[in-house]
């Protein structure tokens, strides 16, 4: 169980993680609505490296997107107490592995077990 300064300090951290993921999302907009303008007297590597740096720009915000669901859900167990617990076995998740990774939702031996099967699976 967490402490009030604990759940406190969670909370900021989550909700300044927050605030930045949706200010870049609000650029992404801004960088999207301009990628059509100045295009008369492009070459074809001016277009090649804009459609490069776009694509990448849309990685890096559907990524950021995923990253702004794992943190409301996050918030949202906080607020129901239930974020120091790990989903697979209900033991306590630390508060030194919460601030590391606010939004986990497993302890580190789970995390560690899940880990050792994807690359037991990976290298088959």
């Amino acid at each position: 169980m967490l402490t009030a300064t604990e759940s406190e300090e969670l909370r900021t951290r989550l909700e300044a993680e927050l605030g930045r993921l949706v200010a870049n999302a609000q650029s992404a907009i801004g960088f999207t609505m301009d990628r059509d303008r100045d295009r008369i007297g492009r070459d074809s590597m001016d277009e090649s490296m804009e459609e490069e740096l776009y694509s990448t720009q849309l990685r890096l915000h559907d990524r950021e997107n995923f990253l702004i669901a794992k943190i409301q859900d996050a918030l949202k167990r906080l607020q129901a107490g239930e974020i120091d617990e790990c989903e697979e076995c209900s033991e306590p998740i630390g508060f030194r592995r919460l601030m590391a990774r606010p939004m986990t939702t497993l302890c580190f031996d789970c995390k560690t077990a899940r880990e050792q099967v994807e690359s037991d699976e990976a290298t088959g």
